[in-house]
Formats: structure tokens, sequence, C-alpha cells
């Protein structure tokens, strides 16, 4: 797809939809080339990614949890100065 600055400023959604290679153009010179993220064929890809992390983080952890920073700054205004 060959597209002018002008026409891809006022229309970008047009430009990712597509998934395809967008040429953008100046006084007719190319000036961008955007390319096109091809689409991910492993729906279960991300499932088993988490799966594994939270198998890791089971393995590692300590079992020991503390407090977050914003308890800390929520229990004591002062100290923020």
């Amino acid at each position: 797809m060959i597209k002018t600055l002008r026409g891809s400023k006022a229309r970008p959604a047009e430009l990712a939809s597509g998934g395809e290679d967008v040429l953008i153009g100046v006084r007719g010179k190319v000036k961008a080339h955007l390319t096109g993220v091809p689409t991910a064929d492993y729906p279960s890809a991300g499932t088993e990614w988490a799966r594994g992390l939270r198998s890791l983080q089971r393995a590692y952890s300590t079992g020991r949890h503390s407090t977050t920073t914003e308890r800390i700054l929520a229990e004591d205004p002062e100290s923020r100065g």
C-alpha cells in the first residue's frame, strides 16, 4: 500500500488494520516504510507461557510476602514530605 503523509496522518487506523507493508511518501519520494506484523497462529502459546511462569514462581517462591510501597506510604503520610 502506498500513502501520502497527509493521508496517513488523517486515517492512521487504516494503515494498521491491513497487516501489510505501507510506504509513506512526501512529494513523490518514499520517506517511511512500515512493515506489517504477521498474525500469530498460536492461540494457546500465551496460556502455555503463563502456566510455565506460575510453575517457576512456585518453584522459586520463598513463601514470604512483604509490605507493598503503596501500603507503607498510606500508613505514614508525613514521611512523604
